[in-house]
């Protein structure tokens, strides 16, 4: 499978009625604990909400703080809500770096990586194109290239999986890394 593409999140958050999205967020908002952080660009929000529908629809409780914590105002950052998104990414068991259109404009994204990356080592970057038929694969740039990339991919029994991978031979199913600790492994499939 390739990489999320920008148009297929968008259709997915569209598709989702008002109440039905409405339902993921107030049962996401219940959790104290995450198994992902998703750092993104808010200039995306459309494309993240589809990526949060996605994850969630795929069992896993997603931290996106507009959504969760809608009371934060981006437009005056406090000590106290730093504070608190702190405590969030300490709360979470992951973080996905979402690579998108506009998240090089981010001053948000580096301190969050960084700050996870300090604190748990879980931490991944999950490519989203905006070309309508995006790659089988990620090259990063810069110090991002010091981390695995995510992609959905089926399991030999045909069931979507996240994988993370460090090589086109080397990943390991996203639900291993996450709570077993496992990294990325040599496999003699190459999954693209």
């Amino acid at each position: 499978m390739p990489l999320y593409s920008e148009n297929y999140l968008r259709n997915l958050s569209e598709k989702r009625t008002f109440s039905e999205t409405l339902n993921l967020i107030n049962e996401s908002k219940s959790y104290s604990k995450f198994d992902i952080f998703l750092s993104h660009s808010y200039l995306d929000r459309s494309v993240i909400r589809g990526l949060f529908i996605e994850l969630t629809s795929m069992g896993y409780r997603v931290y996106v703080d507009w959504l969760i914590d809608p009371h934060l105002d981006r437009t005056n950052v406090t000590k106290e809500s730093a504070e608190l998104i702190r405590r969030r990414m300490k709360s979470s068991e992951s973080l996905l770096l979402a690579i998108s259109t506009n998240a090089s404009t981010s001053k948000w994204m580096p301190w969050e990586l960084g700050f996870v990356d300090g604190n748990t080592s879980k931490c991944a970057i999950i490519p989203v194109s905006d070309k309508l038929f995006p790659s089988e694969s990620y090259q990063g740039f810069e110090y991002l290239k010091l981390y695995p990339f995510v992609k959905k991919h089926n399991t030999v029994q045909k069931i979507p999986k996240l994988w993370v991978i460090e090589d086109y031979n080397k990943y390991v199913i996203f639900d291993d890394y996450l709570n077993e600790n496992r990294k990325p492994y040599f496999r003699d499939v190459n999954i693209f």
